[in-house]
């Protein structure tokens, strides 16, 4: 193959796979491109390559076309959570037959990446609105997994929980019933009241864990507005949970934008 068919395959492949693995609906899809493509190539190898294309495991998922649907923005993927899951793919060793807590859990494409790819003994998806969890629920399924209370799950497969968690008013004891090894939340920093509320529950969960180690917490966002980071940074010092950020992770699999910001921050509660 000459070395600018080489350029041109690599390109389209790039752009197949990022759109395949973003799990979302494609506004176009490069039919013609691959036809062409196919029809001009001397050998078998551009096919082979397609057909090898994406490795590993997919995520399916059920979602809103609009960004507020229901009076909530947790029917649709957003940015942090691509980036979350990238991570978690990048360092499995994190997640790796421990408990994972999901913090405002959306669509719950991270944790199902996070199921299917790095192998945790359990993990619990949480949001408080009634139609997000009708959806997690929903996605679950989907994709091949069991909620806990399927007595016919596959063993090898983590147990799986969706459950319905308030910030606001969630207990010390009923924080406790899910023993998190690990707690993670993506995109979650959207206005002032959510960050207070978000530290508030961190609080709590460290409570929880007075006589054994407490979970580790990553917690990644889109950086919008530097006020809002400000704003989180400052509450956790207030309330005495040290954090530091994670590298930057520079493995792409997802189509976020390539000029948009993100953070991943490991809190020590």
């Amino acid at each position: 193959m000459a070395p600018e068919e080489s350029a041109g395959t690599e390109l389209l492949l790039r752009s197949f796979e990022r759109r395949f693995l973003a799990a979302r609906a494609l506004r176009s899809f490069p039919w013609q491109s691959l036809e062409a493509k196919l029809r001009d190539s001397s050998d078998s190898e551009l096919l082979r390559d397609i057909l090898q294309k994406p490795s590993g495991g997919s995520v399916t998922l059920s979602e809103s076309t609009a960004i507020i649907s229901h009076g909530t923005t947790g029917l649709v993927t957003w940015d942090a959570a691509l980036y979350l899951a990238e991570w978690a793919i990048e360092n499995p060793a994190a997640f790796t037959h421990r408990t994972v807590l999901e913090l405002g859990s959306g669509t719950g494409l991270t944790g199902l990446a996070i199921c299917k790819m790095c192998h945790p003994q359990a993990y619990i998806f949480s949001d408080c609105h009634s139609r997000v969890l009708e959806q997690l629920r929903g996605n679950v399924l989907l994709n091949g997994l069991s909620l806990e209370t399927d007595v016919t799950a596959n063993s090898d497969s983590p147990r799986v929980t969706v459950a319905q968690l308030d910030w606001d008013v969630t207990t010390v004891p009923q924080l406790s019933a899910f023993q998190p090894d690990v707690v993670i939340a993506a995109d979650v920093l959207y206005c002032p009241e959510a960050i207070v509320s978000l530290v508030g529950v961190l609080q709590r969960l460290a409570a929880c864990c007075k006589h054994q180690r407490a979970p580790e917490v990553y917690v990644a966002f889109t950086v919008r507005n530097p006020e809002t980071c400000q704003l989180f940074t400052t509450e956790l010092g207030r309330a005495g949970i040290r954090w530091e950020a994670e590298p930057r992770h520079d493995k792409k699999l997802f189509p976020y934008e390539e000029d948009l910001e993100m953070a991943i921050l490991k809190l020590t509660p």
